[in-house]
C-alpha cells in the first residue's frame, strides 16, 4: 500500500517544501532520494505534455519543478502510463516497481498541487494508464 494521504489543492510555496511533501508521500529515507524522484519524473512528464496543460502546471509549481517540468523537448509519441513507468525505469536503470513507486509518489503531489481540474485536462491529453499514476481511478469509456 502506497503511504499516500488524499490530499485537495495545495500550495507549496518553495522547492524545499515540495520535496518534504514528496519525501513524504513516498516514504524515502532522505530528501535527496525525493529530489531525485522528483527530477527524473518531471523531466518524462515535461517530455510528454503539451499545450495549455504543460504551461499551466508548471504555473502551478515552485520554479525549480516548472523548469523541470519545461526544460525538454516533447516525445513524438505520448506514452502510456505503463511506457512511461518502463521509460522511468530504463532511463535510471531501476525495476518497473520503483519506478512506478517514484512516479506515484511525486504525480500525488503534483496532483494535489495542480488541482481536479488542471489534473483532468492533463489526463484527457494523455494516453491510457496515467490516472492511476496521478491517484485516481482509471475508468473506461462508456461503450
Amino acid at each position: 500500500m502506497h503511504p499516500r494521504s488524499e490530499t485537495s489543492s495545495v500550495a507549496l510555496s518553495t522547492y524545499a517544501d515540495l520535496v518534504d511533501k514528496v519525501r513524504l508521500e513516498g516514504a524515502y529515507r532522505t530528501r535527496e532520494e525525493a529530489e531525485d524522484a522528483i527530477r527524473v519524473v518531471l523531466s518524462g512528464l515535461g517530455r510528454q505534455l503539451t499545450g495549455r496543460e504543460r504551461l499551466d502546471l508548471a504555473a502551478r509549481l515552485p520554479l525549480e519543478a516548472a523548469l523541470r517540468l519545461t526544460s525538454h523537448t516533447l516525445d513524438p509519441e505520448p506514452s502510456t502510463g505503463l511506457g512511461f513507468v518502463k521509460d522511468i525505469a530504463a532511463r535510471t536503470g531501476t525495476t518497473p516497481g520503483i519506478a512506478r513507486w517514484d512516479t506515484g509518489s511525486v504525480l500525488t503531489v503534483v496532483a494535489a498541487l495542480a488541482g481536479p481540474d488542471l489534473v483532468t485536462r492533463i489526463l484527457t491529453r494523455l494516453p491510457a494508464g496515467w490516472a492511476l499514476l496521478f491517484g485516481r481511478a482509471e475508468l473506461a469509456p462508456a461503450a
